[in-house]
């Protein structure tokens, strides 16, 4: 596409243009194509979590270069700490940007550092929504881990969303629990410490326990709250007024 049809596309015009060119295609080759779209105004927003080195892998072989971001919530196990610095150096990622919560917001918000425990919303919020969008700066779109086989708002996961302002990309939308573990096996991929414990789904510790279900690997997210999502994948109007 020219640069004049270019910069008269719309936002709603340039996702439909997308999911179109891209539908059917593989998460290689839709992370290609954001790389290509993009360049270096797009990011992926990392975990570090059980599957997020299937990401990282693909990205790896694509553009070990892309700038890679993680939400430090002062709330991780340790082992998630550890294993950020395992894959960064195993797929000679270059550019991992450390991000933390505004420290006098969180000793405002949370001063005893319990609030998981009545309002895991509000939690979330001051120690990784809010981060997101400074962390996002100078970004045009961002690359999610997300995939339709978690289920709840993540069902019907398009591969390519508009949202507040930035573009999303989805290269493993279409993924299944399968796919993740060949390609875990393909490319002989370090595991997330905890997997081995029984741990699929891996958060902030005080939020995270072995699943309940163990046909839901989210299930052990959140225990006791009718909560799904951290808030980073749901738009302003959508999230819970927390404070």
């Amino acid at each position: 596409m020219s640069a004049a049809t270019s910069s008269v596309e719309t936002p709603e015009q340039k996702v439909d243009r997308l999911n179109a060119e891209l539908r059917g295609k593989s998460a290689q080759d839709i992370i290609r194509a954001a790389v290509r779209e993009f360049g270096r105004k797009i990011t992926y927003v990392s975990s570090f979590g059980a599957e997020s080195a299937a990401m990282l892998g693909l990205i790896a072989e694509v553009d070990p270069g892309m700038p890679i971001v993680f939400i430090d919530t002062g709330m991780h196990f340790h082992q998630t700490l550890q294993y950020r610095d395992t894959l960064r150096d195993f797929l000679k990622l270059s550019d991992i940007r450390t991000v933390h919560p505004v420290a006098e917001e969180v000793k405002a918000i949370d001063p005893k550092g319990v609030l998981n425990k009545s309002d895991p919303d509000a939690c979330c919020e001051v120690r990784k929504v809010r981060p997101l969008a400074p962390a996002l700066e100078g970004f045009g779109a961002w690359i999610t881990g997300r995939k339709r086989f978690h289920g709840g708002g993540r069902a019907n996961l398009a591969v390519v969303e508009f949202s507040e302002g930035k573009f999303k990309v989805n290269p493993l939308a279409s993924w299944t629990h399968e796919d993740v573990e060949a390609y875990f096996d393909e490319r002989k991929l370090p595991r997330h410490p905890m997997v081995a414990e029984g741990y699929p789904s891996i958060g902030c510790w005080p939020c995270t326990v072995r699943p309940e279900d163990p046909n839901d690997i989210r299930s052990g997210r959140w225990v006791g709250f009718k909560k799904e999502e951290c808030g980073l994948h749901l738009e302003r109007k959508d999230r819970p007024r927390v404070f």
